[in-house]
């Protein structure tokens, strides 16, 4: 019955969401190229609110439970566990005064109204999965931006989606890249649980009622740890524990 239930208001809500991607593109350009960074940011804020109002309709709610005082205006580096695309916009709505980027695949930079345009304008950095030593490269360059304009830099080591919730061994090098270019920020591990369930069906339809649940744990000095792949196996360990089963 409710898969059933799931093809009419899938439908609906790609509908709400493609004109919420269309309306928030020009916005966006306009932001961007008349009033600068700043204006741009806060209507890509706005864009991540209503795509999360917009996955309301499939009966999707979401939890943040963020016990913890994140200091402002200091980088910050946010290791989490992947579930699916939707793990996204919650992160830079709730986390928005960090100034939240995104480490992605070139393939995102083009073809998706506003999310294309935000990942090419607005501090993320697209790489080439097939050009490794390039994608280091730009790792390095765009670490180096966040040490400097006190953002955050969402780093997903699993480097793909998990799609039953059970995490993936974590990969050390590219957080590897951006400790050694950011050395003074600060390590948010966060747990998210339920995601997958969107896509319990595949792409369509759309999971039902899924409760989306961030659990931010005890940020970590990056400069207090000398060894970072020690710290990186410390993080995975944080972040699974918290992971729930089906």
């Amino acid at each position: 019955m409710m898969k059933l239930l799931a093809y009419p208001l899938t439908v609906l809500y790609f509908l709400c969401f493609g004109l919420t991607l269309v309306v928030f593109h020009p916005i966006q350009w306009f932001c961007f190229n008349v009033f600068g960074y700043k204006a741009h940011k806060v209507s890509v804020d706005w864009l991540q609110f209503f795509l999360m109002r917009c996955l309301n309709i499939l009966g999707t709610r979401f939890s943040f439970n963020n016990p913890h005082r994140i200091e402002v205006g200091r980088p910050v580096i946010i290791v989490a566990n992947h579930q699916s695309m939707y793990d996204i916009p919650p992160l830079i709505w709730y986390l928005r005064k960090h100034h939240v980027k995104f480490v992605s695949k070139k393939e995102l930079g083009k073809g998706i109204p506003s999310v294309s345009y935000n990942l090419r304008h607005g501090g993320s950095v697209l790489i080439d999965r097939k050009e490794p030593l390039k994608s280091i490269t730009a790792i390095k360059d765009f670490a180096k931006r966040i040490a400097k304009n006190n953002w955050a830099a969402v780093i997903f080591p699993e480097g793909t989606r998990s799609r039953t919730g059970k995490t993936k061994p974590f990969k050390a090098k590219g957080l590897l890249t951006i400790f050694a270019n950011a050395p003074e920020a600060v390590v948010l591990p966060i747990t998210i649980n339920n995601s997958w369930k969107t896509l319990r069906y595949g792409k369509f339809p759309m999971g039902l009622g899924a409760h989306i649940k961030f659990t931010v744990h005890q940020p970590l000095e990056l400069n207090t740890f000398d060894d970072k792949e020690a710290l990186i196996k410390q993080l995975e360990e944080i972040i699974t524990k918290a992971v729930i089963g089906k």
